[in-house]
C-alpha cells in the first residue's frame, strides 16, 4: 500500500503543479515546460529515466517506462495532460493558481482536471522506488500538452512522431473515472468511463452581399449564420444507446430496483433522479453553438459571417451527425470540422476494467461502481491510434455536496486533501495487479 510519504506528496505535488500557470486558451501561446520539468525531476528522482519531448517550444511532454516482472505481458499507458482551462481570478473565491490549501482542500486551476492525477501518478512511482515495487506489466508513464485544445502538440504529437515509447502498450487509464458520485438518496456512485464521445468542433461560414444597413438585402449573410445556428441549437437528435451506455443504465436500474426498460429511455432516466445526469448527455449526439463573428460595424451588412458549433457525437454516430449537419446548415452555410476526433468504446468485460472496480471497492466498499460513457472526450482518442484501449480512472472519494463535475471547467475548482489520499490508495492498489 502507498506510503505514509506518498500521501503528503500528493498534496504537495498537486498544489505545486497548479501554481505552476499552464493556461491553455487554444491560441498556441501555452507553455507546459515547467510542469513537465517539474515532473520529470520527480520521475528521475524515484530511478526513471524520463523523456522530455516537443512538436512546438515549450508544449513539453515527458515520458517514462517502468519495467515490469512480466515481459511477456501486455504493457499499460497511465496519462494525464499538464495544461489546464483560462480562469479569471476576479471570479474566484482564492487566486486560481495559488494551490492554496485551506480547511483540508486544495484550490486552484486543474486541481479536478487534472493536476491531482498527475500528482497521483508521481506520488504512486514515487513510493514503488521507495518500496522496490514492480508492477506486473510495463507502465508506461505519460505527461501530456495541449489536452485543452487540438492535441496536436501533446498526445497527438506523441502518437504520430513517437509510436515506439508505447510498444506494447493496449490499454490505457486516464481522467474522469472513479470519482464519487452522490445520487441525494445515500447512496455513492463511483463511475468508470469506458468509452467517449466523438468530437466535432465546427466551423461555420455564411456568405452573402455585403451592403448598406439600411437597404432591403435579401442576401444578408448574418441572416443566414443567425437561422442555421437557431436550427442547430434547436435540433431534437434521436436517442442512440451504446454498448456502454446500455451497460450502465442497466446497472443503474437494477440497483435502484427499477425495469430497466430501455425500450423509453427517457422515462427510465427520470426514474433515476439524480443518477441520470451520469448518463443523459451520452444518449444522444449533441451540438452547441458557442462562438458568433460577424460584421464591423453598425451600419454595413457584412458579406460573411462565422459561428462555431461544439459538437459531439456517439460511437458509430459520425455519419450521422454529419448528414444532419447537412440539413441544419442549409444551402446558404458552409460548415467543415475545425478539430475532429474519434467516439470511443472499452469492453466491460476486461481483466483491466475488473481490476480498477475491485481497487474502488477494496476502498470504497459502501459504493457502487458503474459503467459510464463521458460526454467529452480525453487524450485517449489520440492514443487509439495506436491501439490503446482507454478507460477513465482518476479515482476520488468526495463528501456529500461536493459537485466533482461541476467544477471541470467551473469556478473555485478544488479537491479535498482525503480525495487526493484515496486516489493514491486506489490507484497503487490498481497498479500493483494490472
Amino acid at each position: 500500500m502507498a506510503d505514509g510519504q506518498a500521501l503528503d506528496e500528493v498534496v504537495t505535488f498537486t498544489s505545486d503543479l497548479i501554481r505552476i500557470d499552464t493556461t491553455n486558451r487554444g491560441g498556441g501561446d501555452c507553455q507546459e515546460r515547467p510542469a513537465a520539468e517539474y515532473a520529470a525531476e520527480r520521475l528521475a528522482g524515484a530511478g526513471l529515466e524520463p523523456v522530455l519531448l516537443e512538436r512546438t517550444r515549450g508544449r513539453t511532454n515527458v515520458v517514462a517506462r517502468i519495467k515490469g516482472t512480466d515481459p511477456s505481458a501486455d504493457a499499460l499507458l497511465v496519462h494525464g495532460h499538464l495544461d489546464v482551462v483560462p480562469a479569471e481570478a476576479r471570479d474566484w473565491s482564492v487566486h486560481p493558481f495559488s494551490g492554496e490549501i485551506r480547511d483540508g482542500v486544495v484550490w486552484g486551476r486543474g486541481a479536478v482536471d487534472m493536476k491531482n492525477m498527475d500528482a497521483m501518478i508521481l506520488a504512486v512511482v514515487r513510493s514503488w522506488a521507495r518500496e522496490g515495487v514492480r508492477p506486473r506489466r510495463d507502465v508506461v508513464v505519460a505527461f501530456t500538452a495541449d489536452e485543452e485544445a487540438s492535441a496536436e502538440d501533446g498526445s497527438g504529437f506523441l502518437a504520430d512522431r513517437h509510436p515506439g515509447l508505447f510498444e506494447g502498450c493496449t490499454e490505457g487509464v486516464s481522467e474522469s473515472g472513479a470519482f464519487t458520485f452522490h445520487d441525494g438518496a445515500g447512496r455513492q456512485l463511483y463511475p468508470i468511463a469506458a468509452g467517449e464521445r466523438g468530437t466535432g468542433w465546427l466551423k461555420l461560414t455564411a456568405r452573402g452581399r455585403a451592403g448598406h444597413g439600411s437597404k432591403v438585402n435579401r442576401e444578408n449573410a448574418v441572416t443566414r449564420l443567425a437561422a442555421a445556428v437557431t436550427r442547430i441549437g434547436e435540433h431534437e437528435w434521436p436517442l442512440r444507446i451504446t454498448d456502454t451506455v446500455r451497460a450502465a443504465l442497466t446497472e443503474l436500474a437494477v440497483l435502484y430496483g427499477i425495469e430497466p426498460d430501455l425500450t423509453d429511455v427517457d422515462a427510465l432516466l427520470e426514474k433515476l433522479g439524480p443518477a441520470a445526469g451520469l448518463v443523459e448527455a451520452t444518449v444522444r449526439n449533441s451540438a452547441n453553438p458557442t462562438m458568433l463573428d460577424a460584421g464591423y460595424k453598425l451600419n454595413v451588412i457584412p458579406g460573411e459571417a462565422v459561428a462555431y458549433v461544439d459538437g459531439r457525437y456517439l460511437p458509430g454516430g459520425e455519419e450521422e451527425f454529419r448528414t444532419t449537419l447537412d440539413l441544419l446548415t442549409g444551402p446558404d452555410v458552409e460548415w467543415e470540422f475545425q478539430h475532429r476526433e474519434v467516439a470511443l468504446q472499452a469492453p466491460l468485460d476486461s481483466p483491466t476494467y475488473a481490476r480498477m472496480r475491485a481497487a474502488v471497492e477494496e476502498f470504497a466498499p459502501e459504493g457502487h461502481v458503474v459503467p459510464y460513457c463521458m460526454s467529452g472526450g480525453t487524450d485517449a482518442k489520440q492514443f487509439s491510434r495506436l491501439g490503446v484501449t482507454g478507460y477513465g480512472f482518476a479515482p476520488l472519494k468526495l463528501p456529500e455536496g461536493f459537485d466533482y463535475q461541476a467544477l471541470f471547467h467551473g469556478v473555485d475548482e478544488r479537491v479535498p486533501v482525503e480525495a487526493l489520499h484515496f486516489g493514491v490508495r486506489v490507484l497503487d492498489r490498481f497498479l500493483r495487479t494490472a
